[in-house]
């Protein structure tokens, strides 16, 4: 590797101490073994499917409160008159935009029993007078069940005073994923990652069955925070464990595979939505076959990368030796000696040395680490609310609610190719906030466009969801390579928790489309471009030496200028590579447990901690193969959030 680097005095060399180049050495030998047990089976039959039930659950929600086009106010007494009798007879007109209809909140209040005994003699009952008294509905409601034909809001009677029910709903859904992010958190990192993951997944189905045998709406309710709890750590697991079977080499593959295996199962709920109709049966549907996931205890092995961590070398060494001899492989002495070496080391490590605690104050006590907080918090709360909301509003768009929210899903994954060409280009900030403009200019000017200009506006929305999911995309990295590693978990934690907020917001941002449908998209709009004109202001980081503490942090941007807002395409700084805390301590080398990569979806870390092994992404393509090059510079450095022993924890994403 060239060190050599022509600088001013004042900076250090880059170039690799001894130390640190026997550490390459090792860990390029062990990532060879890795490449070489990686199980290519195990990631694409059991890992990548085991993220498809997190979309399921997430969204199946949206056609469980389909609201019917039609309803009216139930009268007892007229029930052996038709439909449209009843209605003409006991509801009073109302004028909507200049056009009368009838009304959904009101009937008339009149004693029928004395009206009907007084029509007898009559052909019918008397003709309605519009200046009989009105009352609201005391006796529920009727339903045109042509279209929709089964809802909770059919079922527990949510219109007019309770039209605000199934919003809050989404609100239960979304306030159980932090807990939950938390709880399984301390599973997966205490009793490992099947544990964890099927517990996870007991959770979700214990909660879709609850919803499904619910007889009221807070009963409802509740399931949904059950369900919630496993959002979005149902995805997260499985996800972690495909990061840790396979080698670094793979490692941004998986990324985009777990994205896309996560975009396919949502697009799959389309079509299962358009053929059950019932939403007692779709609960059901969605839920009931991963069941069998239960299988996966007979051939999903323990993370062998969390067995190391925690000491447990024999066990690690069988799970290992099954991979090598599925592949048509033998494990390497060498490659034993090696893992014992370092788990030696990493036993230690730890007890020599205790890790510094840094909260998130410690962020924001110097002017441009605070500032760079702030503007990385709004951004992530800015994406992960559109990006949400976008996802909920997409079945209200468009003449088909089901082809709207099948198209809404469909457009995120040539957003994800597209997202990361342009990263390894033009860096990580403008791509992001000219996404994120776009994205929100899509969403405003929609509010020009005539009421029936229904294509129109479903093309502008898909533009726009296409555009922010690529943001989405971009935030994570780029939140990584901002932070300093000393304070990378504890800043992710802090932003996507903050930025999280907007999970409980948006239910109430969609439930205005109620009244207005291009509101919602309106506002939205405005939070996007406000998110993406204030993101210019933080510094790039393609092709620059990343921060490793809160000084280096404090100085990294410090010298911008307005200027840099036009730089689309960054200057690179040098033709090689930076070292990002590498220890010369060779105890330091513990196993490299922790990937360096960028997560799809808003996210909740549990935790902080460092990694001394990490790597730039232009280091990380040199030790790889010549056909994964374009494909690796383009990986996040952002380590993958640890407990201070190292082991990998969960984010919360949607």
């Amino acid at each position: 590797m060239n060190g050599n680097r022509s600088n001013s005095s004042a900076k250090p060399s880059l170039e690799p101490p001894k130390e640190m180049k026997e550490e390459e050495e090792d860990e390029a030998e062990i990532q060879e073994c890795e490449k070489m047990l990686s199980e290519k089976l195990l990631l694409w039959l059991i890992c990548l499917p085991a993220c498809i039930p997190c979309g399921f659950c997430a969204f199946n929600q949206l056609f469980m409160t389909d609201v019917p086009e039609e309803y009216w106010c139930r009268v007892p007494e007229l029930e052996n008159f038709t439909a449209e009798e009843r209605k003409m007879y006991s509801i009073p007109m109302v004028e909507h935009e200049g056009v009368e209809s009838y009304s959904k909140c009101s009937r008339y209040a009149v004693d029928w029993k004395e009206i009907l005994n007084y029509s007898d003699d009559l052909e019918g009952p008397q003709a309605p007078n519009s200046s009989w008294p009105t009352e609201p509905c005391l006796d529920g409601w009727e339903y045109n069940t042509t279209v929709v034909q089964s809802s909770i809001v059919i079922d527990f009677n949510l219109v007019c005073d309770y039209d605000i029910y199934p919003t809050l709903g989404l609100v239960a859904l979304n306030t159980g994923g932090p807990v939950g992010v938390y709880l399984f958190g301390l599973l997966n990192d205490r009793l490992g990652r099947r544990i964890s993951y099927f517990s996870c997944l007991a959770t979700l189905l214990i909660g879709s069955f609850i919803t499904a045998a619910s007889t009221s709406f807070w009963m409802w309710a509740f399931s949904r925070v059950i369900v919630g709890l496993t959002i979005p750590a149902v995805y997260q697991i499985p996800f972690i464990i495909a990061l840790e079977l396979v080698g670094p080499n793979y490692r941004s593959f998986v990324t985009v595979m777990t994205c896309t295996f996560y975009t396919f199962g949502i697009m799959m709920l389309a079509g299962v939505t358009y053929l059950i109709r019932d939403w007692v049966q779709l609960t059901l549907y969605t839920s009931v076959p991963f069941l069998f996931y239960f299988l996966y205890l007979l051939v999903m092995p323990e993370s062998p990368r969390w067995l190391l961590m925690k000491g447990k070398l024999e066990h690690a060494l069988l799970i290992l030796e099954k991979m090598a001899n599925v592949n048509g492989k033998q494990l390497p002495d060498s490659f034993r000696k090696r893992l014992q070496q370092r788990v030696l080391a990493e036993k230690s490590r730890t007890t020599k040395r205790t890790e510094q605690t840094i909260g998130a104050f410690d962020l924001c006590k110097t002017p441009n680490m605070r500032l760079k907080t702030i503007l990385i918090t709004l951004n992530w709360f800015a994406n992960e609310t559109v990006y949400l909301g976008l996802s909920y509003y997409g079945p209200s768009l468009g003449e088909n609610q089901y082809l709207s929210f099948f198209l809404s899903s469909l457009v995120e994954i040539p957003s994800y190719i597209i997202c990361w060409i342009i990263m390894d280009r033009w860096g990580r900030r403008w791509p992001m906030c000219l996404l994120m403009i776009l994205s929100g200019i899509s969403c405003i000017v929609t509010v020009v466009l005539s009421e029936d200009a229904v294509t129109e506006t479903l093309i502008l929305y898909l533009l726009s969801k296409s555009m922010i999911s690529a943001s989405f995309l971009i935030i994570y990295p780029f939140a990584g390579e901002l932070y300093p590693t000393q304070v990378r978990g504890v800043g992710i934690g802090t932003s996507s928790y903050i930025g999280g907020l907007g999970l409980i917001v948006i239910p109430f941002i969609t439930y205005l489309g109620k009244e207005n449908l291009r509101l919602p998209l309106v506002i939205m709009g405005c939070v996007s471009v406000l998110g993406g004109f204030t993101g210019l202001r933080l510094p790039e980081t393609l092709h620059h030496r990343l921060p490793q503490t809160l000084e280096e942090g404090e100085l990294f941007g410090q010298d911008w200028t307005f200027d840099e807002c036009f730089r689309c395409i960054p200057s690179k700084k040098s033709p090689t590579s930076s070292y990002e805390n590498l220890s010369h301590d060779p105890s330091d080398a513990a196993l490299e447990l922790n990937a360096a990569v960028p997560i799809n979806a808003g996210t909740f870390a549990t935790g902080s901690g460092s990694c001394s092994t990490e790597r730039t992404p232009l280091e990380l393509a040199r030790i790889r193969r010549q056909s994964m090059k374009r494909l690796v510079r383009q990986a996040s450095t952002m380590d993958t959030q640890k407990t201070k022993d190292g082991a990998m924890q969960l984010t919360y994403w949607f």
